[in-house]
């Protein structure tokens, strides 16, 4: 890590991982784009959803670090730009009970902003707001222990987070933004899984059990291929059933840098030197194919 002073602002700016939560502008955006082509829109629940899906968001970078790192997991891990943590425990430039509390403050917010919208818009919003908050500060105390962490990963940043976004603008849940919602899903359980490849030793010392780890590497990019494929064919399901607008097809126009990425993880899955780039493709393929379909809604809207 570039020299930084601890206990500095840059200290602190380093810790949220600012550079992931692109993520959760897109899929809030994506959620509202559902609500906004069904002729649900308003601006400042939009805003409102958008400050507290991040803060959930740095809830869990944060709490992940603080973990990571009281587990011993940050102290052995390869950091690479997409994994292995921010460094900043690591390198003692915060305290990890500062760390914990960033996250608490954060989660609470989040959950004052939820608390409003269950009013606001309705209280079938708190079941969903429930699961959000458990796993988001439970994640590495209980789900990366059970097989379950990628499931939750995509569960979150996939049906929960667009569905959520697409409540609060029409108080009601749809079919149409479950189904928009089941390839950004995938594609983010898939971010986690090829990003725990080059973890995979140190997250098994610190007592993690995913999929990486029961699979072992050969088997688990297999899999990472199936589900990039399947996150396409939701794409295309949702058109041919007309169950999404005919533009959310420019969703596929990733597929070069999925192909890229599906290659480079069945190749390189036991060379973490060279896996590295295809983790940058593999986040390419997620954040495009999410912010395409965003912007496939946008455009049948307009038209």
């Amino acid at each position: 890590m570039e020299k930084v002073t601890p206990g500095s602002l840059k200290a602190w700016l380093l810790l949220p991982r600012f550079q992931f939560l692109p993520l959760t502008v897109i899929l809030v955006s994506l959620g509202t784009g559902v609500a906004a082509y069904e002729g649900s829109f308003h601006l400042g629940y939009f805003i409102l959803a958008m400050v507290g899906s991040i803060l959930v968001h740095i809830t869990v970078n944060v709490i992940n670090d603080y973990y990571d790192y009281v587990d011993g997991i940050d102290l052995n891990t390869q950091r690479t730009p997409f994994s292995g943590g921010s460094g900043v425990l690591s390198s003692n430039l915060l305290r990890p009970s500062q760390a914990f509390w960033f996250a608490t403050i954060s989660l609470l917010i989040a959950m004052g902003i939820g608390g409003y919208f269950c009013f606001a818009r309705g209280w079938w919003l708190f079941p969903l707001l429930l699961i959000a908050g458990f796993s988001a500060y439970f994640y590495n105390v209980y789900l990366s222990r059970w097989w379950v962490g990628e499931l939750f990963a995509g569960l979150n940043f996939g049906p929960l987070l667009v569905l959520g976004s697409y409540f609060v603008q029409t108080g009601r849940y749809s079919w149409e933004a479950l189904v928009a919602s089941l390839a950004p899903g995938i594609l983010t359980s898939n971010l986690l899984f090829l990003n725990e490849f080059p973890d995979r030793e140190a997250d098994q010392k610190g007592g993690r059990r995913h999929l990486v780890i029961s699979l072992g590497k050969k088997d688990a990019s297999y899999l990472f291929v199936i589900l990039l494929a399947t996150s396409y064919l939701c794409i295309l399901v949702g058109v041919l059933t007309k169950m999404m607008p005919l533009m959310t097809l420019i969703g596929l126009g990733t597929v070069i840098f999925g192909w890229k990425a599906a290659r480079g993880a069945l190749k390189y899955h036991n060379d973490m030197d060279r896996l590295v780039p295809i983790l940058g493709a593999n986040v390419i393929t997620i954040l495009g194919t999410q912010a395409l379909l965003a912007i496939g809604y946008l455009i049948a809207t307009v038209i």
